[in-house]
């Protein structure tokens, strides 16, 4: 029955915070056996999957003794951790400027009409349309190029995970290239000849003060991996326009 005074409501933001650096600094400081190193790295949730996992795979066989942890979340999440040291690196669309962080660009990331039918952009109407919020440089875009599809009455702030919900229903949506290109060649999904596509640019934000060496480390095999999403996504776009 007991309960938060006003002022232990007040410190409850605090103590949480203050519980999370200490179970951090465990993690740093007592490495599993076999390790000598530790990188902390989180992706916004459109970025783990085909991206943020092939990074792990890439780490781990580049540097078998470093030891890896891996957050999700929305940008606000994600900066919050890295300005707390919780975090050395994050991938997301949204970064925001802070005093400690780099942020640097890793690729464009084309946003592609795909229908779970072989549909022209003529029979995508309102009824079968999911707007998927990839912010106000995309709404920006959406309204001068398909103002037809505004105000569908279903729009999801749910980034690539929108693919499963498309698959199974007649639907259609904007959605990663990179992320649906397995979904095409599958033929569970089938881009719309003639709609517009839209670049979206993926940042990644490094604290200042990651060890050099582990950061040249983990930068080198984010860019590996990168270039050969860009390679596929470009092959696709290619094979589509």
């Amino acid at each position: 029955g007991a309960e938060l005074t006003q002022a232990g409501s007040a410190f409850e933001h605090y103590a949480l915070s203050l519980l999370r650096t200490w179970e951090d600094a465990c993690h740093q400081m007592i490495l599993p056996d076999g390790f000598k190193h530790t990188l902390n790295i989180g992706a916004q949730y459109s970025l783990w999957p085909r991206m943020g996992f092939r990074w792990v795979d890439r780490l781990q066989t580049r540097v078998p003794e470093l030891s890896i942890r891996t957050e999700l979340g929305m940008s606000d999440r994600l900066t919050r951790f890295l300005i707390e040291g919780h975090l050395h690196c994050a991938l997301m669309y949204t970064p925001q400027l802070r005093p400690g962080l780099d942020v640097q660009k890793v690729m464009d990331e084309e946003l592609i009409l795909v229908a779970s039918w072989p549909a022209e952009i003529t029979e995508i109407d309102k009824g079968r349309y999911v707007y998927v919020d990839w912010g106000p440089e995309f709404a920006h875009f959406h309204a001068q190029n398909l103002s037809h599809l505004k105000n569908t009455g279903l729009t999801m702030s749910l980034g690539a995970m929108v693919t499963d919900y498309v698959i199974h229903r007649k639907a259609a949506a904007y959605l990663p290239a990179r992320f649906v290109k397995d979904n095409i060649d599958a033929g569970e999904l089938h881009p719309v000849p003639n709609a517009p596509h839209f670049a979206y640019p993926i940042w990644s934000v490094w604290r200042d003060d990651t060890d050099p060496i582990i950061r040249a480390a983990g930068q080198s095999c984010l860019d590996e991996i990168t270039q050969r999403i860009i390679a596929h996504q470009e092959k696709l776009i290619e094979s589509i326009y």
